[in-house]
Formats: structure tokens, sequence, C-alpha cells
């Protein structure tokens, strides 16, 4: 089954590749890997996903805008592979979580992410991950997930 029917599958529509909003770019490509800058909680309606986690952000809600990230990667990746089935896999994701000085989930909150990842990817999708929390991210984002893939 290609990606993309694991996507319908799924019933993950891929949004066009958010830009960059700094002096940075959203991906690039040395020798195999593909880096992936972070992207942020963006739902299918451009809102995004702002908060402190275990404040404003239940743990599900968090959860749920780190899948949103991680469909976000994915877009990023298509875009500059032009073709998901071309991804071997993914070596490793790096998730930050906006969260209170007391919660002590951030593992669980990236789990939204990893296992979209695995689910699309199979046993390709099984990564390596750091889960880390920020006092702050980019526009008050609740989550911000950056990705390598293997090409």
């Amino acid at each position: 089954m290609s990606i993309e029917d694991k996507l319908k599958k799924l019933n993950i529509q891929l949004p066009k590749a958010p830009d960059p909003v700094g002096s940075y770019v959203a991906s690039k490509i040395s020798g195999n890997l593909v880096f992936i800058s972070g992207q942020v909680p963006f739902d299918s309606d451009g809102k995004l996903i702002k908060g402190k986690v275990g404040k404003e952000v239940t743990l599900e809600q968090a959860q749920n805008a780190a899948k949103l990230c991680a469909i976000n990667l994915l877009a990023q990746l298509k875009k500059i592979s032009g073709d998901l089935n071309k991804v071997k896999g993914c070596i490793k994701i790096t998730g930050y979580v906006n969260s209170i000085d007391t919660f002590v989930d951030q593992p669980k909150v990236l789990n939204g992410a990893s296992d979209l990842i695995s689910k699309v990817f199979g046993e390709n999708g099984k990564h390596a991950r750091a889960a880390v929390s920020a006092n702050s991210l980019p526009l008050g984002a609740a989550v911000e997930v950056e990705g390598i893939f293997e090409i």
C-alpha cells in the first residue's frame, strides 16, 4: 500500500507545507537524510493550537496538537522529496511542549506525533525521540515537533 493510500485510509489530508516564519529553511536534505524544522500545530482551518499544557491545554488536546505537528512534518517531507514513497523511514523526532513547571507527561504528549508517524510508515516509522518541556514556543504554540527522515 502506498503512503498516499495509508494517509487516505487514516483520513489524513496533508495541508500545504507551512512557510518558515523566520530566517531559516523549512527542510534540508543532506546525503540521504531530510532534516525538517520545527512544525507547530495548525489545524485544517489554519488555526494554531496555543497555550500552556497543564493549564489552558489538556493532555489530550496536546496529544492532538502533536499529531497536527506530525501532519505538518509529513507535508514538509512530501514537499522536499516530491513523493512520500521515497521515504525509507523516520530516524528521530524532537518535540517541545509549552508546559507548566509541574507538568511531567511530555513523552505522552509526543506519543500523538510518534503514533501517527508509525501508523503511516509502519515499522519504518519507529524512531528515536526526545520530549522536552519549554517555557514558551513560537507564536504561543502548545507543541512544536522537528524531525529527521531517511530517503
